[in-house]
């Protein structure tokens, strides 16, 4: 949590097992941090390791086997709307149009169009889609597609963001392009933000702060504190404290998708075993 910032998101020892016919799966276990508000933060590690679970804990969409997920102090039992989210596929709904498919979420909770047409307009020419408002999804580029998604959840004005691979699916251009355009609404806005990802590079560039995971059962390996100023730009991926910080995280990843590895193969070995 930066120095002096209030929690707006703890996560207080929390577990996570999954049951299904072939036995119990833990997921998580003893994850235990806070989020300041107004943080950046980005869940980081191998495949596998619980990143996603532990983000929809946060949105609500599941709840921990043991220990709790708090924001303003307030256990999580739900979704709601104060909590925003953002997947790698925005989903939209391709009979609408951008200014239909970003105004979908308040229309369904009955709020006043003048309002939330005001906040749309707004909220469209953040993410740069001015002009499109009457195309429908299927006359976009991906990278347009993600703004919508984006444009969506901003209307809702949510205090917090969350972020699962929001930009995997796009080419590396627009992958810049979006990770820019974000922190620019970021800097803006300044919601709490937890974001997952596979890129050790957007994750530093993004990050007040980094979670390295272990691989399964899923914990804190590390916390880093990504020490560089802002208004961040591309230039800085050059510096040489921004390749300090990713040689750090490169090698704690490694680490563990090394034991991930060793473990998959020493099940496989044991259960072939078992059928001989």
């Amino acid at each position: 949590m930066s120095p002096g910032n209030s929690a707006k998101i703890e996560i207080v020892d929390v577990g996570k097992e999954f049951v299904s016919r072939r036995g119990r799966v833990e997921a998580l276990k003893g994850i235990d941090f806070s989020i300041g508000n107004r943080e950046f933060a980005c869940l980081l590690g191998p495949s596998g390791c619980g990143k996603s679970t532990l983000l929809n804990m946060v949105a609500g969409f599941d709840r921990p086997t043991r220990g709790g997920v708090l924001v303003n102090g307030a256990e999580v039992t739900r979704p709601h709307p104060s909590r925003g989210v953002v997947f790698q596929e925005p989903a939209l709904f391709p009979w609408y149009t951008v200014l239909h498919n970003v105004t979908f979420g308040p229309k369904t909770q009955r709020q006043p169009s003048a309002e939330y047409l005001r906040r749309a307009a707004q909220a469209i020419e953040l993410v740069g889609l001015q002009g499109f408002e009457h195309h429908y999804p299927a006359e976009l580029s991906g990278g347009m597609k993600q703004r919508v998604g984006i444009a969506r959840i901003l209307v809702m004005q949510p205090e917090v963001l969350l972020m699962d691979e929001p930009f995997g699916a796009l080419d590396a251009q627009t992958r810049w392009l979006m990770q820019e355009l974000l922190l620019q609404l970021w800097e803006r806005q300044q919601q709490t933000v937890l974001f997952v990802t596979h890129d050790v590079e957007e994750a530093i560039f993004l990050a007040d702060t980094v979670y390295v995971m272990t691989a399964r059962p899923g914990r804190i390996k590390r916390r880093i504190a990504v020490d560089l100023p802002r208004p961040r730009t591309l230039e800085m991926t050059a510096a040489p404290r921004f390749n300090e910080i990713k040689l750090e995280v490169l090698g704690l990843i490694r680490e563990e998708s090394l034991k991930a590895a060793a473990g998959s193969f020493a099940a496989g070995v044991s259960s072939g075993g078992s059928r001989v």
